[in-house]
């Protein structure tokens, strides 16, 4: 394999890794949010603010609790296996020793993500007396994933989950940002983010550089062949059908009347943010595949423009 180009960032790791210099984080009492509303579309709806606003501090804790759930099945359950895989050159292709250690290097930051997420979910459950509800036991790339494998040879199925999971890790990143900059928030959560946010932006980088390296190796055949299994994945992970789930699920549990709990799930249904062209997610999505050199292939450019182009493809 032809590693000209990658970056080891082993000694940035050392530096500045979450896990090597930040101290345990205390959630504060205090007037702020515990999750942003922005984030949340049930506690903004006109039926819920004029019929049971008292309800606002269990919505969001909940929302919170399932924000970090998602955190924990994402990093332990997804990211993990992959870095572990190259780490331990388990993976399909292998992958160069700097690579390999990076590798492992992201496998101790994401199980500390989950040990300081828990850590966050026990502290809130504590000081809010809120206990969690059952929490989904999967996310949106728990679908997707095996859904872009099922549609490639056994040979492809380590490259596959390469690059959706660098695609997941890209989008995570912008996210978390966005988190961080929300001053609704407690300020100790808005550092959470943070610092996770500080790892993150060098695991992106990480799975980029190792995307390009598996690109520039492929054959033309399996390129194309992952070209068309792209949009199957999109369509799996840019989706709300969970989230509106747990909604419903959230709006079961409130003490209000029968007749409010239905406007509230028919105001939940009604609530649709087509993902199109602009949003950006797919902006985010876009930028990552051009950086790792994928998009330059012409099948892969040929049918993320065609799934672009499909009316509500992305709804």
């Amino acid at each position: 394999m032809n590693t000209l180009g990658y970056r080891s960032f082993a000694e940035d790791w050392e530096r500045r890794a979450t896990i090597r210099t930040r101290p345990r984080r205390l959630l504060e009492n205090d007037e702020k949010l515990i999750y942003p509303p922005c984030r949340q579309p049930l506690v903004l709806s006109e039926t819920f603010l004029e019929h049971c606003p008292q309800w606002r501090d269990f919505v969001l804790a909940q929302s919170f609790y399932k924000f970090i759930n998602d955190v924990v099945i994402f990093e332990t359950e997804i990211v993990d296996k992959i870095a572990r895989s190259i780490a331990k050159n388990r993976f399909s292709q292998p992958f160069p020793p700097a690579c390999r250690i990076d590798a492992m290097t992201v496998v101790i930051d994401e199980d500390y993500h989950a040990l300081v997420a828990l850590d966050f979910l026990q502290q809130a459950v504590h000081m809010t007396g809120i206990q969690p509800l059952e929490l989904p036991g999967q996310i949106e790339l728990s679908r997707a994933l095996p859904a872009a494998q099922a549609r490639a040879p056994a040979h492809l199925h380590d490259a596959v989950e390469l690059i959706v999971v660098a695609i997941a890790e890209n989008t995570v990143t912008q996210d978390v940002a966005a988190f961080s900059r929300d001053d609704s928030v407690k300020r100790s959560i808005r550092g959470l983010m943070a610092d996770h946010l500080i790892d993150e932006g060098r695991h992106a980088q990480f799975w980029t550089q190792l995307v390009r390296l598996y690109w520039q190796g492929a054959s033309s055949e399996d390129r194309d062949c992952i070209a068309e299994i792209l949009p199957v994945f999109l369509a799996h992970y840019l989706t709300n059908d969970l989230q509106k789930g747990f909604d419903r699920h959230l709006i079961e549990h409130l003490d209000i009347s029968a007749d409010i709990r239905l406007i509230l799930r028919h105001e939940i249904d009604a609530m649709d943010f087509p993902i199109t062209r602009q949003h950006p997610l797919v902006g985010n999505i876009v930028s990552f595949l051009h950086h790792s050199g994928v998009l330059q292939t012409p099948s892969v450019a040929q049918a993320l423009n065609d799934y672009l182009a499909r009316p509500g493809s992305l709804a």
